[in-house]
């Protein structure tokens, strides 16, 4: 079985391209940095509701009467 290996090249695209991190910075960063300087690029996931979620919103929370 192989070890799936490191994506480099998308690592480094994201640090010395989206960041623009000098070499020297990139370089000396930990894994657990570069994947916080990632998720800080992306904004926060937004979870949908389901059906019933949207029902019992709907029933919690009913629209006055006009």
């Amino acid at each position: 079985m192989s070890v799936p290996r490191f994506p480099w090249d998308e690592a480094m695209s994201l640090g010395l391209g989206q960041l623009r991190l000098p070499p020297d910075i990139f370089w000396r960063l930990t894994l657990p940095e570069l994947a916080a300087a990632a998720r800080a690029l992306r904004p926060a996931q937004i979870n949908s509701i389901d059906k019933s979620d949207l029902a019992r919103l709907m029933r919690d929370y009913p629209d006055a009467e006009a």
